[in-house]
C-alpha cells in the first residue's frame, strides 16, 4: 500500500503552490477539487442524481452541470448543500481511493480544500497543512481570482478554522513569506515522507 500524504489549508493558503512543487519531484497528486468536477460530467451518474433531486434547472443547455445557479442555491439552503453532498462526496471518495491506489510514484499525496471537514484524512497515512492568516488568505485569493473580499470570508467560513485544523494537522508550514520560503520548509518534509513510504 502507498503512502499517502493528506495536504490541504484554507482559501489562498498556498496549498496549489506546494502540491506544484511536490509533482516536480516527481509525486504523484490526486486534487480533490478536480475530482469533484470529474464525478459531476454529463457522463457522470451523480450528474443524473442531482438532476433528479433538484430539478431541470440545475443543466446547462449543453448538458453540463450549471454550476453558479446550484452554487447560489445551496449556499441559501443548508438543507439542499446536505443533499448535494450526500450525492456527491460518496463518489468522490470512490474515486480518490481507485487514483491513490493507481499511483505509481513513491508517495502519493491527496490534495484537499475539505480534507477534515469530510473525513478525508481518513484516507492518509500522514496530514500536512499549508497555514497562513486570514488576512493574508483574502488578499491572495482576491488578487488571484478577481473575487470580492465578501465571497472569499463567506468560503473561509464554511472552512473548519485554521486553530482547529493546526490541533489536527501532522505537519504544519507557514506560508508567510515568498514561494522560496515555502519551497525551503517543504524540502526537508520531502525527505521525511520518502523515508515513511520506504518503510510503508
Amino acid at each position: 500500500m502507498t503512502f499517502v500524504l493528506g495536504l490541504t489549508g484554507g482559501i489562498g493558503s498556498g496549498k496549489s503552490a506546494a502540491s506544484n512543487w511536490f509533482e516536480l519531484q516527481g509525486i504523484q497528486v490526486v486534487d480533490a477539487d478536480i475530482v469533484a468536477r470529474e464525478v459531476v460530467e454529463p457522463s457522470q451518474p451523480a450528474l443524473n442524481q442531482i438532476q433528479q433531486q433538484f430539478g431541470d434547472w440545475v443543466l446547462l443547455a449543453n448538458g453540463e452541470l450549471n454550476r453558479r445557479a446550484l452554487r447560489e442555491h445551496i449556499f441559501k439552503d443548508p438543507t439542499a448543500r446536505q443533499a448535494l453532498e450526500a450525492i456527491t462526496h460518496p463518489a468522490i471518495r470512490q474515486s480518490i481511493i481507485q487514483q491513490l491506489n493507481e499511483a505509481t510514484s513513491p508517495y502519493v499525496i491527496l490534495v484537499s480544500p475539505l480534507l477534515f471537514e469530510t473525513n478525508q484524512h481518513e484516507l492518509t497515512n500522514h496530514t500536512l497543512l499549508i497555514d497562513a492568516t486570514e488576512q493574508l488568505q483574502i488578499q491572495r485569493a482576491s488578487q488571484r481570482d478577481g473575487q470580492n473580499i465578501e465571497q472569499i470570508q463567506k468560503i473561509i467560513q464554511v472552512q473548519m478554522p485554521r486553530q482547529e485544523k493546526q490541533k489536527i494537522a501532522d505537519d504544519i508550514v507557514l506560508n508567510d513569506g515568498h514561494l522560496d520560503h515555502l519551497y525551503a520548509q517543504l524540502r526537508p518534509l520531502h525527505l521525511k515522507y520518502l523515508a515513511h513510504a520506504e518503510k510503508s
